[in-house]
């Protein structure tokens, strides 16, 4: 499971980065032990990036550190992705309603981009060019409701939402369902209509829920 890490970003956004990805597929399951020094010498690096990436991961709820006795790792249960999804509900839906006040066609122009990339790269088969573009779709509906504190709230959540959103579109052999999910979201948001946009935005999610539980209940029975 080791992986190298890069000088010319975050050394501590890194290893979170590499620690949530194992947490979430489930190579590191709840109450597997880690240490700093273990940490270190894997990453090489020294114990203040560790220290960095675990103080964000105790934020995320991923891992509890035990002093002197270690990190231990948390894992997601049914009722974290519970937790997880209603949170960014209740972000997204916010951000949605102020988005939809932008008129300037120019300002959504990146939004319709980032489906067109979902649906090019639903074509191609491309999982990690899918991510990007999902994740962007989703940032710019934050981005058009001008509302830096409820972006900076998604933002810290952001890293998790990855690490989810990962696991779900890596298990899907054909994308162009999630493509057409956005598709779909994009144009009623353009529409005007808020409140089908709102129900729109909310059976995606919900969608995006199921699937992540599904998920971990096969992993348990593997």
């Amino acid at each position: 499971m080791t992986r190298s890490v890069q000088r010319a970003a975050s050394l501590g956004q890194q290893i979170a980065d590499i620690i949530r990805q194992r947490i979430v597929r489930g190579q590191l399951k709840p109450g597997d032990r880690l240490t700093e020094e273990s940490l270190a010498d894997e990453f090489q690096v020294s114990r203040g990036p560790v220290r960095d990436a675990i103080t964000q991961l105790s934020f995320e709820k991923l891992v509890e550190v035990h002093k002197p006795r270690g990190i231990y790792i948390v894992g997601l249960t049914d009722d974290d992705v519970e937790q997880l999804y209603s949170l960014r509900a209740a972000l997204e839906q916010l951000a949605l309603q102020r988005a939809m006040r932008v008129s300037d066609d120019a300002r959504w122009r990146p939004s319709r981009e980032a489906v067109t990339r979902m649906l090019e790269a639903a074509d191609r088969g491309d999982h990690a060019d899918f991510l990007a573009a999902d994740l962007d779709f989703h940032a710019q509906i934050y981005a058009l409701a001008d509302h830096p504190r409820l972006e900076g709230a998604w933002s810290q959540y952001l890293p998790t939402f990855t690490s989810l959103l990962d696991v779900t579109i890596n298990h899907d052999e054909d994308l162009h369902e999630s493509a057409a999910d956005h598709d779909r979201l994009y144009a009623v948001m353009r529409s005007g209509d808020v409140a089908a946009a709102s129900r729109v935005l909310a059976e995606h999610l919900a969608g995006a829920e199921e699937r992540m539980t599904i998920e971990l209940a096969t992993r348990r029975e593997a």
